[in-house]
């Protein structure tokens, strides 16, 4: 057997015994009897993995999502709809305009949950979708670990000219991640004249997921663009608040 491997596994049956709760790196070495030092490489590998997330130093860690993706468990998605949900339709009803949660999953941006919009003329958007064609994709790229954003690209490559034009090379990418870190918002104008506008939702420092508001050209003026940033931040914050790190 390869004990580092043994050791990994051990930790992640001993974090899964309580979903409701993490656990501090002296919790898990104390029970796994592990050296601390060594724990601790193990636990910083398995958070890079996204196999766990670490909630802060003094709260510790818990399942990340690839953990639930091993076996289809909707429940790491869920927490995040669950506290999302009636923030998501208040900000739906107030601004009547489509609302998005989106996640990355499988290199894809992929919808948890879609709030729409009692306008006539409305804005449809796939389920799974590239990360570089929406805001929340470009936004969850830009605070993903500098290591899974290296292993995106790698996969990915960078973004064509025609979909983010600022974007397509390796310094005009990280120009315009490093402008959606500073601003904590992410904005797209597509081809097809649809606005994409996208704020983080935290966990504890780490981003989890984004929100969203998309909605035609047309209803996008200068001042209902701030109107929807300023609404998209406070919806963002009371969903923050509402997740079990924070």
């Amino acid at each position: 057997m390869v004990l580092v491997i043994v050791k990994a596994f051990d930790i992640l049956e001993f974090v899964a015994r309580d979903q409701s709760r993490a656990f501090t790196l002296t919790e898990i070495a104390e029970a796994l009897q592990l050296n601390q030092a060594t724990c601790a490489n193990i636990l910083r590998t398995l958070v890079e993995k996204n196999y766990l997330e670490h909630v802060g130093r003094k709260k510790g860690y818990r399942l990340g999502p690839m953990a639930y993706n091993l076996t289809g468990s909707q429940a790491y998605g869920q927490n995040l709809v669950v506290a999302a949900k009636d923030a998501m339709e208040n900000l739906t009803a107030n601004l009547n305009e489509t609302s998005l949660l989106g996640v990355l999953r499988n290199q894809k941006r992929y919808i948890l949950h879609l709030v729409n919009s009692d306008q006539d003329l409305q804005v449809r958007s796939r389920t799974e979708r590239s990360v570089y064609e929406t805001a929340t994709g470009r936004l969850l790229l830009a605070y993903l670990p500098d290591k899974e954003r290296e292993a995106f690209l790698q996969t990915n490559g960078f973004p064509a000219e025609e979909i983010w034009p600022e974007a397509s090379s390796a310094a005009g990418l990280e120009v315009a991640l490093q402008k959606i870190r500073t601003d904590e918002f992410a904005p797209t104008h597509s081809r097809s004249h649809i606005i994409g506008l996208a704020v983080p939702i935290r966990n504890g420092p780490q981003v989890v997921a984004a929100l969203s508001i998309f909605l035609p050209e047309i209803r996008c003026s200068t001042q209902r663009k701030k109107e929807i940033v300023v609404a998209l931040r406070k919806a963002a914050e009371a969903i923050s608040q509402r997740l079990p790190g924070t």
